[in-house]
């Protein structure tokens, strides 16, 4: 069976032991780590079941290391279980992607998949990637292409050393293509949408967003919704204080409804920051998490996912960082940086992110790789 030599370039040990007509499915294996990764996860899950040609095995790294929160990502989200869980979190930028590598080499070794999906931009996307190329197993990148500009960020090392290392690009915007071409990369890249807006159609029908904000005494749009966790912004006191009391500032005397990070509640105690004058509630499942998104008059957040669930809610949102890889939410006039704190305007749709069949869309970009 002839499979797609743009896609495979760089991989003739693979192509030669490609499946031939009578094998029925090719076996994908998948690794998470994160809270974004879960739920892009879910929506491709979801169309890997209902495909008959390729079978799918999640790893689990760990990396998100708060078992509650994982755990209730998987069950509301309706996640298979992993295969395996590495449980390698909370260690160093090094330490993590090296044991992490180490892990999956030898899970990839053991199972031999026919490619390895991997999401955004976490350590755990980095160790899937260079350990699955090192075994010459054709990696799929699903949200390639995304660039901050900020090229000394851990993240944008991730995304840009996953990009040119893997066989298959999946973008969800024409910025991201326009990224890759100018890398040289285009001839592996796909548009095929943004998979997180089909799992928020998948929420918009369990969730109220009245009954989200009643469970807190709230009317919808009387509240701002506030998230902080990115290490940027954790890990010195002077930049918390400063960007929690712009929240105080912004909030316009709404109250401020803060579902506070673990890592977040614990650098606040070390470093000696007030959580005055917000609301502090515990990590929140998916579903409840997006009933309070849908009903706030305005989120403030410094999750790149986050800044596309808003979009998807129409929520205005303000990007609690000095720059983000989702600028089309910016030039479409729905997220602004809190730095420059305008919106553009007037304030427009996004047609890149696709009409909830973005899952779909990249399964059978991965079978025609795979040549199925």
């Amino acid at each position: 069976m002839a499979c797609s030599l743009r896609v495979i370039q760089g991989f003739p040990e693979w192509r030669k032991t490609a499946k031939s007509a009578h094998m029925q499915r090719y076996q994908i294996t998948t690794i998470v780590g994160a809270r974004p990764q879960f739920v892009k996860a879910a929506a491709m899950s979801r169309a890997f079941a209902e495909d008959a040609r390729i079978e799918e095995r999640l790893i689990h790294t760990g990396q998100h290391f708060d078992y509650a929160m994982s755990e209730s990502f998987f069950r509301d989200l309706g996640l298979p279980d992993p295969a395996v869980n590495l449980g390698i979190g909370g260690l160093s930028h090094g330490a993590m992607t090296g044991r992490m590598i180490e892990a999956i080499e030898a899970d990839l070794v053991a199972h031999r998949p026919d490619g390895v999906l991997i999401y955004g931009d976490t350590n755990s996307t980095l160790a899937g990637a260079l350990a699955a190329v090192k075994l010459r197993i054709p990696v799929v990148h699903l949200e390639a292409g995304m660039r901050s500009g900020r090229p000394d960020a851990p993240e944008e090392i991730n995304r840009i050393v996953t990009d040119h290392v893997s066989a298959l690009l999946l973008c969800a915007s024409h910025k991201a293509l326009g990224n890759l071409e100018r890398e040289g990369l285009s001839e592996k890249a796909e548009i095929v949408g943004d998979v997180m807006y089909d799992v928020t159609l998948f929420a918009k029908g369990r969730v109220s967003a009245a009954e989200a904000a009643a469970r807190l005494g709230l009317q919808p749009g009387s509240y701002v919704l506030l998230t902080l966790h990115r290490a940027e912004n954790t890990g010195s006191a002077p930049r918390l204080k400063q960007l929690l009391d712009f929240a105080r500032s912004q909030s316009k005397d709404r109250p401020v409804v803060f579902p506070i990070h673990p890592r977040t509640e614990e650098a606040v105690r070390a470093l000696g920051v007030s959580l005055d004058g917000f609301r502090l509630l515990p990590p929140l499942g998916y579903f409840e998490f997006h009933g309070l998104l849908s009903g706030a008059a305005e989120i403030m957040t410094d999750s790149g996912g986050i800044q596309k669930e808003a979009y998807f809610h129409r929520v205005p949102c303000t990007t609690l960082r000095d720059e983000t890889e989702w600028s089309e939410t910016l030039d479409a006039g729905w997220n602004r940086l809190w730095n420059r704190p305008v919106y553009a305007v007037p304030r427009r749709d996004i047609p890149d992110y696709g009409v909830g069949h973005a899952a779909e869309a990249s399964v059978e970009a991965i079978a025609s790789m795979l040549g199925a």
